[in-house]
């Protein structure tokens, strides 16, 4: 238990509420691709990180037992709550199964004095429940929990399994829970069931959306930067980050106004704005970034209860002169990474392995934005006088396997932004002011055109320095040094050399006035047999963890290392014993 949960008030009184559901239709066939994707995941990494959570207010004057029939009436009607995905112990589940009937249970806490903050109670309460691992073969997707003072309900708090629900879909189940509590009846269903979208995917035309979905990753793998962050303190994962949160009428009003001007989506714009300060930030060319919730482009998928978990990867490139000219083309970069997230996740991280071996990167997923901000349930409607010009704040720490996580909550009359910056990339304070300079190049697009030149002027944000010895070489930052250090290390000891074709071929890394097409390295093994091909292998075998590395696309073996061991020319007038690219066993030249 952390201090956080000691510090909330504890129930007066606990049960649990067994609730029978019936009148369904039982099912079976195979899993979709984003259950697949999220069962992998969950079978992998621990509960806490790959569950979800969230929490209903419960509208005032509502009875427990109607709380209690809208959910069952929830199971009866969403296939994806009554399913569950049997297997052998130890096998991969690849099938699903829809239950006619069965039975959840409902925690109720009942307290008998008003709690002082309910909804941080309800929060942290749904946050406990995702600690404990869903067993696909027999759970019931969600884990409820109703809070309640002296009997009347005011909170539902809910871990769910990320292999029935996603964000979007937790959204339309509280949407449709809060229609049966008002007693309106329910918009008959016409979102895919999740065997019906697992037949869709399966039909040719989905095979071929799976196909091109690969293709489409394949080449921003291939050629785009392998980490947004490359620099030293991004070299953990699983990083403990706390939250920080925006909350602001200026940003609302900002961004409303830029899309007024631009003629643009308020979504897009704000991806725009985020891609560019991201970019600007990192110091790269192109801000490649995860972006989940948006593969729900389908007409069936909007309100389809499923979990669709599959990123959709942006790669938008920012070397254009300004934020509208930026603009332009985010739209068609949003959509096309949209069209190309659905994709078998084995046979993607498959291709990624192969790929990440052939270019000798190591990819990164660093950046997630997740707007959720027109999901059913989460839109704001009329003016907010109450709320804040500009207002940060702290929320729960997690742990998170990226760089820099933002969810957009809401984008008018409020905008709303909760971010979670590694906390050894981005210094105190520095992540507030992250969100303070996104508000400010907001407003400074909604009186004009910005130069993307002017943003640390105007966002108060400044980029990452480098050391004199990084270079761009394939699209990403590189520090040949390091790229040395690591092969050496990783063939016990060995000398070696790295210099970047294009650059120079005299002291260091080169005179860094330009993109180098590639790396090469010298190595001297002495009388040890090395091959370019054993080279290689053992570099990608200790590549994680050091995205400022990036493999040689040459290989040299010479006979000895040269007296003047930090030049290049000497390098290469030792004798060469062998040299290649190390990609395959024959290691062509």
């Amino acid at each position: 238990m952390t201090a956080h949960e000691r510090d909330l008030p504890r129930p007066a009184k606990t049960h649990t509420v067994t609730v029978a559901h019936a009148g369904g239709e039982e099912r079976r066939g195979p899993v979709t691709l984003g259950q697949a994707n999220m069962i992998r995941c969950m079978l992998r990494d621990e509960p806490e990180h790959i569950n979800i959570h969230d929490v209903w207010p419960v509208p005032a004057g509502t009875r427990t037992d109607a709380v209690i029939d809208a959910l069952r009436a929830l199971a009866v009607r969403h296939e994806a709550l009554r399913t569950t995905f049997p297997h052998v112990a130890g096998a991969v589940p690849r099938e699903q199964v829809v239950a006619a009937e069965g039975e959840f249970t409902v925690t109720v806490l009942d307290h008998e004095e008003p709690l002082p903050d309910t909804e941080r109670y309800a929060d942290a309460v749904a946050r406990r429940a995702r600690a404990e691992r869903f067993r696909l073969d027999r759970d019931f997707g969600l884990r409820i929990s109703l809070v309640t003072v002296g009997g009347a309900p005011v909170s539902v708090a809910l871990a769910a399994s990320h292999a029935v629900t996603d964000v979007s879909a937790l959204a339309v189940l509280e949407e449709d829970w809060l229609a049966l509590l008002a007693g309106g009846p329910l918009p008959p269903q016409t979102a895919f069931t999740p065997l019906d979208l697992a037949a869709e995917e399966a039909s040719p035309a989905g095979l071929r959306k799976s196909a091109a979905s690969l293709r489409y990753w394949e080449r921003i793998i291939r050629t785009d930067p392998q980490a947004m962050f490359d620099g030293p303190g991004a070299e953990g994962t699983e990083i403990v980050t706390p939250e920080v949160t925006l909350r602001s009428l200026r940003g609302a009003r900002a961004l409303a106004r830029v899309a007024e001007r631009t003629g643009g989506l308020p979504s897009t714009v704000l991806l725009t704005a985020w891609c560019a300060l991201v970019a600007h930030r990192t110091g790269q060319d192109a801000c490649v970034a995860a972006v989940p919730t948006s593969n729900r482009f389908h007409d069936r998928l909007v309100r389809s209860v499923n979990t669709v978990s599959q990123d959709a990867l942006l790669a938008l490139d920012v070397r254009v002169p300004s934020f509208d000219a930026l603009l332009a083309k985010a739209w068609g970069a949003a959509l096309d990474a949209y069209r190309h997230s659905r994709f078998d996740a084995v046979a993607l991280w498959e291709m990624i392995g192969r790929t990440t071996f052939e270019r000798g990167s190591r990819f990164a997923r660093d950046v997630v934005f997740n707007d959720v901000s027109a999901l059913p349930g989460t839109t704001g409607s009329g003016p907010a006088p109450d709320g804040p010009d500009l207002e940060l704040g702290r929320g729960p720490s997690q742990v998170l396997p990226t760089r820099l996580l933002a969810f957009v909550h809401e984008t008018a009359p409020l905008l709303r932004i909760g971010l979670w910056a590694d906390p050894a990339l981005f210094a105190p304070g520095e992540a507030e002011g992250f969100l303070t300079g996104l508000v400010r190049l907001l407003e400074a697009a909604a009186e004009e055109d910005v130069p993307l030149a002017s943003l640390t002027g105007v966002t108060g944000v400044r980029p990452v320095e480098r050391g004199p010895d990084w270079i761009r070489v394939d699209g990403c930052w590189v520090s040949p040094p390091a790229v040395a250090d690591a092969l050496g290390d990783a063939l016990g000891g060995v000398p070696v050399h790295v210099t970047a074709d294009g650059y120079g071929d005299g002291d260091g890394p080169g005179d860094g006035k330009g993109p180098g097409e590639g790396l090469t390295a010298f190595l001297a093994p002495g009388g040890a047999p090395l091959s370019p091909a054993e080279a290689h292998a053992a570099l990608m075998h200790v590549l994680p963890g050091r995205p400022g590395v990036l493999a040689p696309r040459r290989y040299v073996i010479v006979q000895a290392p040269p007296e003047a061991a930090d030049r290049t020319d000497a390098w290469r007038r030792q004798h060469i014993l062998t040299e290649g690219n190390g990609r395959t066993p024959a290691d062509p030249t």
